[in-house]
């Protein structure tokens, strides 16, 4: 990727000719289905794709399904439900009738086990809601230089919204959750087609489980989970990536010792060190790596989408959203000179620490040439974003400072 230096290299105003017309309007088109600097084949393969109850959203693959949202649709506080990206490991996804959807809690550090309905579940317990960003661990993966393998999510693999059900801790409270419990697993109905597949299961430990924040949310923006989002009931899991917010819950586990599955390890593991990560999942760490658990801090400019063209004179809005793992934003800069010099950029509405924060930025191109327009964002813990890509196997954790460019003429 190209880092600091590289940026500052570009700064300023440059000939327009860098850009010529075609390119642009190569990168308009891409814009829409992802940034260029996806794999060679990735956007050719890319399509508009409307999966029953949704718009149209950029399809990566149908089987499983994993569908990204188009960033146009960022510039709204919450993502709609219909537009909400989805994302599947395991191609077998039943549809489940909220009428016979049950919830079991058991496991070898429960004393008392429960099996719920949504019923229960709306009656017996305080509804309780958050809003989160719902964000794929691999978001951005395709940006990774060299490439990685796996599903290569442009900047769409993640959303906004108001998740209401059950704190997590009031089941568990109920189910009576023993003092030995280390971990707590979930389990979802969707499965496997080969028998040989491993069965998606996910822990968290039990300090996350019991926070006042994770729920099994049954509703999403006001209104029942979309069946591709999880429906009936999901984990809510604020501040960690999606990859633990379990779709189509049935099973809640207490654990006494590590959970040893695939899809903790070796999957959704991070080198060890390499991020400023404050939520260590000590249970599962190893000498060399540790799973991956909150986000890191970062921003997307939405708008503009991609390189563009502009009057001398005219003002440009700069708008975008910037998120962390719970931190909170504190501000957000922007640059046009390709990170020479930086301006803070406003900030809308607080909508909670685990949802992501609007800001704008105005400026006006005084003469002709190629503007570098940069975002970065910083949170409350004093974290900001990298201009140089810190490289895992997995790409994940890509938060390297966003450039656009816009030729003014």
């Amino acid at each position: 990727m190209t880092g600091r230096r590289g940026f500052l290299k570009s700064a300023g105003v440059l000939l327009a000719a860098g850009l010529a017309d075609g390119s642009l309007a190569r990168a308009a088109r891409a814009g829409e289905l992802g940034p260029e600097a996806l794999p060679r084949g990735a956007l050719e393969s890319a399509s508009l794709e409307a999966l029953p109850g949704k718009v149209p959203l950029i399809k990566k693959t149908w089987r499983p399904p994993n569908f990204e949202t188009p960033v146009r649709y960022f510039e709204q506080s919450f993502t709609p439900n219909e537009a909400f990206f989805v994302r599947y490991h395991l191609a077998d996804i039943p549809q489940v009738q909220a009428s016979t959807w049950r919830l079991t809690i058991a496991g070898e550090a429960i004393e008392r086990p429960l099996r719920l309905s949504l019923e229960d579940l709306r009656r017996d317990y305080e509804r309780t809601e958050i809003a989160a960003v719902c964000m794929c661990s691999g978001n951005r993966r395709g940006l990774s230089d060299p490439h990685v393998p796996g599903v290569e999510w442009g900047h769409g693999a993640m959303g906004n919204a108001v998740w209401a059900g059950v704190r997590l801790k009031d089941l568990l409270s109920r189910a009576g959750l023993k003092k030995d419990a280390l971990e707590v697993a979930f389990g979802g109905a969707d499965s496997a087609v080969l028998p040989a597949t491993p069965d998606f299961v996910k822990t968290i430990p039990v300090w996350k489980a019991l926070d006042e924040t994770a729920l099994v949310a049954y509703e999403m923006n006001g209104q029942a989970l979309p069946h591709w989002n999880g429906f009936p009931a999901r984990l809510v899991v604020p501040g960690w990536t999606a990859t633990y917010w379990m779709k189509h819950l049935i099973t809640i586990d207490g654990l006494s010792a590590p959970y040893k599955g695939f899809w903790m390890n070796p999957a959704y593991r991070i080198p060890k060190g390499k991020f400023p990560i404050v939520d260590r999942f000590v249970s599962q760490e190893t000498e060399t790596n540790t799973p991956i658990t909150e986000m890191v801090v970062n921003s997307l400019i939405t708008t503009p989408a991609g390189p563009g063209f502009a009057r001398v004179g005219q003002t440009i809005d700069v708008r975008g959203i910037a998120w962390d793992g719970g931190f909170g934003i504190a501000f957000v800069e922007v640059s046009h000179d390709g990170g020479a010099s930086w301006r803070r950029a406003e900030l809308a509405r607080d909508l909670g620490r685990f949802s992501w924060r609007q800001w704008q930025y105005r400026f006006r191109p005084d003469q002709a040439g190629t503007y570098a327009i940069m975002a970065k964002a910083t949170n409350r813990a004093g974290a900001t974003q990298t201009f140089d890509l810190i490289f895992n196997p997995a790409g994940y954790h890509n938060n390297v400072v966003q450039r656009v460019d816009i030729v003014a003429g």
